[in-house]
């Protein structure tokens, strides 16, 4: 990939198939109705000059640099803002123009300081560009402009290096508002503003703050619209301008923004946002901007480690020995115990290709189904529920479809932290006019929000999502809003009139549920007239829908809410799962279950696993294997004794520490094979070292199940991508493995899933990505799901009976704790935690209503305790009305606040997601940590010894 910049056209192109034909400096060109005079240009190959337009931001006119002549008409317009006209005769080169932007530039320039050879956008400054473009050579003015000659301290504005990643320095703005622009229209965050007048004129975050504490979100759509250095990355500054760029997939959340890796040599110098990102669109957050600093990290463990038992210290070895012992220990515990005894857990940080080969290994090689995921833990509710109800385990939609909704429903989730690039994109569309309803227990972002509003926000208790959906759906049954024509051609008929007369059950009116949820009546009556009757709409959901006992439950009733009002098939609705972690999805496609091949085929099925067992040449169980719980009930029932752990902390992660702890504890072989020495390596006697995206090649699937292509960068530091040291982990249990590159993998994949069956990477290479079912009837992937039909024939529809949690409050835990992420961070914080971003969460702490700690004396800031049937936790309180009384909450980012000693193991019906929403507790004031942060804390040193010592 080149290294140049995509083109920017100046203004987006409109969406409309009429044309208008005009000319330009001599030559005819058509183009679509609406496109600017300067899109037009460029898209024959003129470039205007330019320095207040780019194609992320709508078009502004201040630069003055575009100006143009119109055959016919007086002055001089703005190329940017000019939309062409049919006939229409352009000159974009004239004397008169030349001399209009020499003397533009000349003022630019005069006011600008005299470091352009010190300057840290040398070589990348579009103000240099541009005034090459123009011919200036030398300024008449002179340079006397107080940004020249005045110290700092003079300035009306000093340099501000507060935000970790990037500076300010006044001195160099030309008052563009490109920056102020890009925070308003592509971020929505409205964080900057243009402070003084004339010529003390200057970018200022908020009212006059520093950056770092002020509104910004770091996202960095500021930083990537300067035309000067501004605004410039740190990064830039020490190690000088990239060399090449490699385009890839960020590895965080499930939203899988395309980067442009640019790099000096071995050298990240940057990520900046690929334009052509189809998930993205040239935006981006924080973490994948500039969090990516952990790759380099000193607490990464770089060469393989084995110890007998937990208790001895650790013993670094070669790759052979690892592997060798690695392989034994797994063959003498196979043929001791039985192949029964041993199962593996895929990483939903890692790619398609490698969780597939570590599930490959755990059927074929260890002869067993016992292979489970985080996804699991997370998302399997929305697997089984869309799948009952649609035919297919994933979201209908792709993100474009949000710019064409006129309602959106979010539940459970908390866009703008969890998935913040998406999050901006729905705050777009909310800003130009669309309704929003809110189901969450907090006022999350979208609800509080200066710059839009919430409809609706029904703020129910936690665990009572069911009950609402439901209430919402009886609304729209007994009031009749159901779309019946869409129901009768699409849907099961006979199954919707048992649905819809279980829904007009006066069980489920909203004065009823009121009575459960605490939402008043008259709101959920409001949101559900407003989903069925407002236009498109479209549904959004992430956690805190599917990690409850009734997750699965709690899908298929927003399954039914879709199919009951026609919201599914067309853009602007559907039912959008919002996935957590970077590869949830790939993870589950690729067979991550005990009970399913990849593709979601049931591992009972003879014909499947027949194709499977071909391939692979090794006979399958056709017994579904263990869940992740369940490996670890029979561990301490000493039934199962070894496991192989790829990219997962399962101690940090999964519910009820105590109950994991104790199953670790009691297994005879633990691999782990992670970037650091993570909290599940406290009971691993075998550490394999792990790799970075930035490391490796292979694909990630989104939450929109968009395939994309993910590049090397760098050679693994570790020496081995992960995929290769499954590989040779294979080949020592006697596999005969002989893949060279993980398109070999996806080839195999391909041939074996039919939803894959068109996938190949030189068609990801071609076409940038494909949304699956990518195959020979959809050779190009499917964007919108479900638009002649759904996948199982007809929808369908059940009956969603809301029976509450057995994890009820009471007298001894009158409080419910609900959890949740922020912006800052990602899932336990293994990965941001060792970048710059701990400077916007260090720690994380317990939010509580002012009333609930009025009564217990409890203070902003002070140490309690939180006691659950499962254990006990401490945290600094934050006190604040974002949450109910009766409901508290907490991040979980940072392993000492271990959160999961609280929770419970209750779990989903039918996936045993587990209900980490829903936990009752008791706050009181503390003196400080628990045994159990205490315990950590001494890890945590001897982690940190470990990695030192290494390096």
């Amino acid at each position: 990939m080149s290294l140049v910049h995509e083109i920017d056209y100046g203004t987006p192109a409109p969406k409309t198939d009429k044309m208008v034909t005009l000319t330009i400096d001599g030559v005819e060109i058509s183009v679509a109705e609406g496109t600017s005079i300067m899109r037009a240009a460029m898209e024959m190959g003129t470039q205007i000059p330019k320095l207040c337009a780019t194609d992320m931001l709508d078009a502004f006119g201040s630069c003055r640099l575009c100006l143009i002549e119109i055959e016919g008409r007086a002055g001089t317009p703005a190329s940017c803002t000019t939309p062409v006209g049919p006939g229409m005769k352009v000159h974009t080169q004239t004397e008169r123009l030349k001399q209009l932007r020499k003397g533009v530039m000349e003022l630019y320039i005069s006011d600008h300081p005299l470091d352009c050879l010190t300057c840290a956008a040398n070589g990348d400054c579009e103000l240099q560009d541009m005034a090459g473009a123009v011919g200036l050579r030398e300024v008449r003015y002179g340079m006397e402009g107080a940004n020249h000659f005045a110290p700092a301290s003079e300035l009306t504005m000093p340099k501000d290096e507060s935000n970790p990643y990037f500076t300010y320095d006044p001195a160099k703005c030309i008052v563009c508002n490109r920056c102020v622009r890009a925070c308003e229209e592509v971020q929505g965050t409205f964080a900057l503003t243009i402070a003084g007048r004339g010529f003390s004129s200057r970018v200022s975050p908020g009212q006059s703050e520093a950056f770092l504490t002020s509104e910004c979100v770091s996202c960095g759509a500021c930083v990537q619209a300067c035309p000067t250095a501004t605004l410039a990355e740190k990064a830039l500054i020490q190690i000088g301008q990239p060399e090449h760029s490699v385009v890839t997939t960020c590895a965080y959340c499930g939203v899988g923004c395309a980067f442009k890796a640019e790099m000096r040599g071995q050298e990240v110098v940057r990520m900046v946002p690929w334009k052509d990102g189809k998930a993205n669109r040239g935006h981006s957050c924080v973490k994948g901007r500039f969090a990516w600093g952990y790759a380099m990290h000193q607490d990464r463990i770089l060469k393989p480690m084995i110890r007998d038992k937990v208790s001895d210290p650790w013993r670094e070895v070669s790759w052979d020995e690892a592997l060798s012992f690695t392989a034994q220990k797994l063959t003498h515990i196979r043929d001791t115990y039985g192949r029964r005894a041993i199962g593996g857990i895929t990483s939903s940080r890692c790619t398609n290709e490698e969780a597939y080969l570590v599930q490959k290994l755990i059927r074929a090689g260890f002869g067993t189904n016992n292979v489970d995921t985080c996804a699991r833990v997370c998302h399997s509710p929305t697997g089984y529920g869309l799948n009952q109800a649609f035919g297919t385990s994933a979201g209908t939609q792709d993100f474009d479809s949000v710019e064409d909704s006129d309602v959106i429903l979010v539940i459970g989730a908390n866009p703008t932290d969890g998935h913040p690039v998406f999050g901006s994109r729905m705050k777009k569309r909310l800003r130009e006019g669309a309704k929003l309803i809110v189901l969450d227990p907090r006022r999350i972002d979208l609800v509080r929000s200066p710059h839009i509003k919430a409809d609706f926000h029904l703020p129910l208790q936690p665990g009572t999502n069911v009950a609402v959906v439901t209430s919402m759906a009886h609304v729209i049954v007994t009031e009749g809003l159901v779309n019946e024509d869409y129901v009768r051609q699409f849907c099961d008929w006979e199954e919707f009139q048992d649905w819809a007369e279980f829904a007009a059950d006066q069980r489920n009116s909203p004065e009823e549920v009121e009575k459960l949820s605490g939402v008043p009546a008259h709101l959920i009556r409001g949101a559900a007239r407003l989903y069925a009757t407002g236009g498109n709409a479209a549904i959004y959901y992430g956690l805190g829908v599917t990690e409850h006992s009734q997750g699965s439950t709690t899908v298929m009733a927003i399954a039914n809410l879709a199919m009951a009002t026609g919201n599914i098939g067309r853009r602007g609705v559907g039912v959008n799962p919002l996935r957590g972690q970077n590869n949830v999805q790939g993870s589950c496609d690729m067979g991550s279950f005990p009970h399913e091949l990849p593709g979601y085929r049931h591992i009972s099925d003879d014909a499947t696993r027949a194709t499977f067992e071909a391939m692979w040449g090794r006979p399958l169980d056709p017994e579904p294997g263990l869940r992740i719980p369940n490996m670890l009930d029979a561990a301490v029932d000493g039934t199962f004794k070894a496991i192989y752990i790829q990219g997962e902390d399962i101690l940090q992660s999964d519910p009820d520490t105590r109950h994991v702890s104790a199953g670790l504890a009691a297994m005879d072989l633990v691999i782990v094979q992670d970037l650091f020495l993570n909290e599940t390596a406290r009971f691993a006697h075998v550490f394999l070292p792990g790799c970075t995206f930035l490391e490796k090649d292979g694909t990630f699937t989104n939450a929109e199940r968009r395939i994309q292509l993910v590049r090397k960068v760098m050679a693994p530091k570790n020496g081995y991508a992960d995929w290769e040291v499954t590989q040779l982990l294979a080949n020592a249990m006697d596999m005969g493995w002989t893949y060279t590159h993980p398109s070999q993998v996806m080839d195999e994949i391909a041939a074996l899933t039919p939803s894959f069956s068109g996938v190949s990477f030189a068609r990801l290479d071609e076409m940038g990505s494909v949304q699956w079912p990518c195959n020979e009837a959809n050779p190009e992937g499917v964007p919108i799901m479900h638009i002649n039909g759904f996948a199982r024939g007809k929808g369908k529809f059940v009956i969603t009976e809301y029976v509450p949690t057995d994890e009820r409050t009471g007298a001894r835990f009158p409080l419910l704790l609900t959890t949740g992420r922020i912006l800052s961070h990602y899932n336990v914080g293994a990965q941001t935690r060792r970048t710059a971003n701990v400077a916007w969460h260090p720690e994380d702490r317990l939010e509580l209503h002012p009333n609930d700690a009025e009564l217990r004396g409890v203070r902003d800031g002070d140490w309690v305790r939180i006691d659950s049937r499962a254990g006990a936790t401490t945290l600094r309180a934050l006190i604040t009305d974002r949450v109910a009384p009766g409901v508290v909450y907490t991040t979980f980012h940072h392993p000492d606040t271990q959160a999961n000693v609280v929770t419970t193991d209750f779990s989903d019906w039918a996936t045993n997601c587990p209900e980490f929403k829903v936990t009752a507790v008791q706050i009181s004031r503390s003196n400080g940590p628990s045994e159990w942060q205490e315990e950590y804390d001494a890890f945590s040193r001897q982690s940190r010894r470990i990695a030192t010592a290494a390096e």
